[in-house]
Formats: C-alpha cells, structure tokens, sequence
C-alpha cells in the first residue's frame, strides 16, 4: 500500500528525536555596513571607557561617576541596539521608525560623549599621587574622545540612512523604469 497514489502515509519517529527549531538568522550584511562597524567599535572602545575608570579611585571624584554613568548606560544600549539589529528583530517590529530611532539614540549618545569627553579629560591631573591612576584616567580620556568620534560617525550615517541615502521619489522611481 506504500506505492498508492491515495494511501495515507504515517511515520513514527523514536521518542529520543526532537523537533529542531529554525535557529535565528544573522545579518551578515549588517556587520559590513558602516552602521555595524563603528556599533561594534562603539562597544568595544566604550568598554575600555568605563572599566579603565572602574579601575581607578574614581570615588574620589565627583566627575567620573557622570563619565562612568555615561559610558556604562551607553553601552549597555549600544550592546542592546548592537543584538537586535544583528538578529534582524527591527524587520519584525516594522511599525517602530527604526532609522529615526537610532539617528535620535546617535545623537543624543554624542552630545552625552561630548560632555563625558570634556569632564574626564578636565578631571586629569598629572600631579596624581597615584601614577597609574593618571595612565588610566588618561587613557579613558583619550578612548571617550574616540567613543564620541564613532558616535559623531554614526549619527551622521543613520542620518542618511534615514533620509534614504540621499535619494528621492523621482530618482527612485527614474533608476526603477530605465
């Protein structure tokens, strides 16, 4: 009865086989865009931020809880941010403005850099009586500068992505016809 056409097919599977669920596709394209590239920066290099001011006597200083503050926030959401758009979990949340999102996150991210950039490099003090706290307040000066360059590249990036790389109805539509 296996050969006919009409004849119902049943198959049993042994209880030790699970079904395999499809696992979560990741966004190649995304991690070679400019967007995936300076995010990954942006956690790699506010990582070293706050956990070179974690390291120092920075309780001593009323400056660097702000700068800690900033840099820790930051990067939790970047990392978070960094996930999700990895995951493609913003194709499936289609009603949120997403580029507007990240373009509003990116800007607001650089303008806190700015001020965490300006309030750690002003808190150094190379008359320190700890030598290795300077090199590591030093150092996270230095790395919140570059943190808010990567940010600074970045809104201007998901600018453009949000206003559709440059391009208009009419040129759109002129490319789609020709």
């Amino acid at each position: 009865m296996a050969g006919l056409p009409g004849a119902a097919g049943t198959r049993s599977s042994s209880p030790g086989a699970a079904a395999t669920l499809p696992s979560p596709r990741l966004d190649e394209a995304f991690l070679c865009s400019p967007l995936g590239g300076l995010m990954g920066a942006q956690a790699v290099l506010g990582l070293l931020v706050w956990a070179l001011l974690a390291d120092t006597t920075y309780h001593l200083h009323a400056a660097y809880g702000w700068v800690l503050f900033v840099s820790i926030f930051l990067w939790v959401a970047t990392v978070l941010l960094f996930v999700m758009y990895l995951l493609q979990l913003p194709m499936k949340f289609y009603m949120v403005p997403w580029p507007l999102m990240l373009m509003i996150f990116n800007a607001v991210a650089t303008v806190l850099y700015i001020a965490a950039f300006v309030t750690c490099s002003a808190a150094v003090r190379p008359t320190s009586w700890r030598q290795w706290d300077y090199n590591r307040r030093a150092a996270a000066s230095f790395f919140a500068g570059l943190v808010m360059l990567t940010y600074g590249a970045s809104t201007f990036f998901s600018f453009r992505a949000w206003k559709g790389l440059g391009s208009n109805a009419a040129t759109s539509q002129a490319a789609s016809r020709a």
